[in-house]
C-alpha cells in the first residue's frame, strides 16, 4: 500500500504515514463534532466516539510500521491541545460531559508513554494491547454502564456498575488475546495471559477519578502483558 502511494504521489514514506494517521484522526474528530452540533446525542456519546475512534489509529500505525517518533510527537501535540481545551472551547464535543476530568490529557500521555517504552524496541504489540484495551474496554464499559448499568458499586470516589465492569473484563480479555495471538499465536499461554490482563485492567478501570484510568489502564495492562510474556518465554 505504501509503495503504491509513494509511486502515485512521490511523497516520502514519513509524509504519507503522517497524512494517513492525520486523516483518520481528522475524520474521527469531524464525526464527533458533527454529532455534537447537529444531533441530540449525549456529550458522553460524542466523547466515546473520539475515545474509540482515535485509539484504533494504533492498528494503522502497526500495519504501516510508523516510526515511534511520529506517535510520540502526536502524543505531545494532543496532550497540549487537551490541556488547552479545559480553558478554551477547542473540543466542546469532548469536554462538555458535565464532569471534571483529565481523561483526554491522560489518554494522549498514555500513547506517548507506551510508544516510548515498547514501539521502537521491537514490541509494538504491547503498545497496541495497552491502547486498544483503553480504547475498546474502557470505552464500551462506560457506555454499557451508563445505559444498562443497574447494579452499582463505589470504590473511593468512582461509581461503577457490575454490568460495565463485566463489559470491561470481557472486551479487555478479547483485545489482549487477539493482539497476543497476532504476535505469538493463540494457545494456552496467551489465553492465560489475556485472562490475567483482563482482570487487572478491570480492577484499574474501577478507579477512574478525574480520568486517571486513561493512564493506569493502558500502561498497567501493557506492562503486565509484557512482564508475563517475558517471564513465560514468549517475548
Amino acid at each position: 500500500m505504501l509503495t503504491t502511494l509513494i509511486e502515485m504521489t512521490g511523497w516520502p514514506v514519513a509524509a504519507i504515514q503522517i497524512a494517513i494517521v492525520g486523516g483518520w484522526l481528522g475524520i474521527v474528530g469531524a464525526i464527533s463534532e458533527g454529532l455534537y452540533l447537529t444531533t441530540n446525542v449525549s456529550p458522553e456519546v460524542t466523547r466515546k466516539v473520539v475515545h474509540i475512534g482515535a485509539g484504533n489509529v494504533i492498528i494503522l500505525a502497526w500495519m504501516l510500521r510508523i516510526p515511534g517518533w511520529i506517535a510520540i510527537a502526536a502524543a505531545l501535540l494532543f496532550s497540549g491541545i487537551a490541556l488547552l481545551s479545559y480553558w478554551l472551547p477547542i473540543l466542546p464535543g469532548i469536554n462538555s460531559v458535565g464532569r471534571h476530568s483529565l481523561g483526554t490529557f491522560f489518554y494522549a500521555v498514555s500513547v506517548g508513554v507506551l510508544t516510548a517504552t515498547f514501539w521502537d524496541q521491537g514490541y509494538p504489540q504491547f503498545t497496541a494491547i495497552g491502547i486498544l484495551i483503553m480504547t475498546w474496554g474502557d470505552g464500551l464499559a462506560a457506555l454499557v454502564g451508563q445505559r444498562w448499568g443497574q447494579h452499582r458499586y463505589q470504590l473511593w470516589r468512582s461509581q461503577k456498575s457490575w454490568e460495565g465492569s463485566a463489559t470491561m473484563a470481557t472486551v479487555s480479555g478479547g483485545v489482549a488475546l487477539i493482539t497476543l495471538g497476532v504476535a505469538y499465536g493463540v494457545g494456552a499461554t496467551t489465553i492465560a495471559i489475556a485472562i490475567v490482563v483482563a482482570i487487572v485492567a478491570t480492577s484499574l478501570e474501577a478507579f477512574s477519578w478525574m480520568g486517571i484510568d486513561n493512564l493506569t489502564v493502558p500502561v498497567g495492562s501493557a506492562l503486565l502483558a509484557y512482564s508475563l510474556c517475558h517471564w513465560l518465554g514468549l517475548a
